[in-house]
């Protein structure tokens, strides 16, 4: 595991001193192409993957990968391991030069169907100020984490995503909980899921919520209406996105689920599309998450009412 674990932290600080100096530049924002997931292929995107893949053919030839814009690329032989790589995560951020934008690689062995619970490493790196959190199954995470003891869903500070997402939807679901915390707590749309979810090991925040997946799961029409402003795809959460924080968020002792407040672990690890999809609700603790989850429920039955 230590081999493994080296490997997945070389990758992402690699990756990191890459992306670093082109952080809020305007050429990055040049369209490249279309990622295995549907979202935009930004230049900064391209650069990266191009940066990852000569990197892994050179220090780790015989490890396969599964990354945003490259998908599934498996070496000759029989790997025995597979990362799951984001390069950037929050890319628009890192194109304006925030904060918000991250490295993830997460390492799993290569079996038929890998999940989530196979994922035994994680590793995330903040690309501007270098900030670095890793997690080994069973084994906890570093630096330690600092979660907040809020249960207060009024004072609770907490993040969502809406790049790809059709707002008015999103908002139906999630007003509840908006309108609960926006006064005496706070709500932010940062543009990195894992940005948002290592603030919640960091006690930054409280709270990470996405209900999309479920959304288009649940809701007839839900689908189209993604497609049609994704240009065809669905953009939600891939397992990419969560792989690496997901675990570390776990091994950091926080809460995490589906919208439905089901583990992630039976979820497939390597996939993109809309079947491979993943809503999620993380929180500081089990009282807040629950209470999240019961708001989520509530929001889910009015759209569904609204629109029958």
């Amino acid at each position: 595991m230590t081999a493994v674990r080296g490997t997945v932290v070389e990758l992402a600080r690699a990756l990191r001193e890459r992306v670093l100096p082109e952080l809020g530049s305007h050429a990055g924002r040049e369209h490249s192409a279309t990622g295995k997931g549907g979202d935009v292929t930004f230049a900064i995107d391209e650069m990266a993957e191009s940066f990852m893949e000569e990197h892994l053919a050179r220090e780790a030839p015989g490890v396969a990968f599964y990354s945003e814009d490259r998908g599934m690329v498996t070496p000759s032989g029989e790997p025995e391991w597979v990362l799951i790589v984001d390069p950037i995560d929050g890319t628009r951020p890192a194109m304006a030069g925030f904060e918000a934008a991250c490295v993830s690689v997460a390492a799993a062995r290569l079996d038929d169907e890998p999940t989530i619970a196979d994922v035994q490493v994680g590793c995330v790196i903040e690309i501007k100020s270098g900030a670095e959190f890793v997690a080994e199954r069973g084994e906890g995470m570093t630096p330690a984490a600092r979660l907040s003891a809020n249960a207060d869903l009024g004072r609770m500070f907490w993040a969502y995503g809406l790049r790809g997402r059709p707002v008015r939807v999103i908002a139906e679901v999630i007003a509840d909980i908006v309108d609960a915390s926006s006064v005496g707590g706070g709500t932010f749309d940062l543009g990195s899921a894992t940005y948002d979810m290592t603030r919640v090991v960091t006690g930054q925040l409280d709270a990470y919520i996405e209900p999309g997946p479920r959304i288009v799961a649940d809701v007839p029409g839900m689908r189209q209406a993604f497609e049609e402003l994704g240009g065809g795809a669905v953009l939600n959460n891939s397992p990419y996105d969560l792989a690496a924080v997901a675990l570390i968020c776990r091994e950091g002792g926080a809460v995490v689920t589906d919208a439905y407040g089901a583990p992630l672990g039976p979820q497939r690890l390597l996939g993109s599309g809309a079947e491979y999809q993943i809503s999620c609700v993380t929180a500081s603790n089990q009282e807040l998450h629950s209470e999240i989850c019961r708001r989520l429920e509530a929001g889910m039955r009015r759209l569904v009412d609204e629109r029958e």
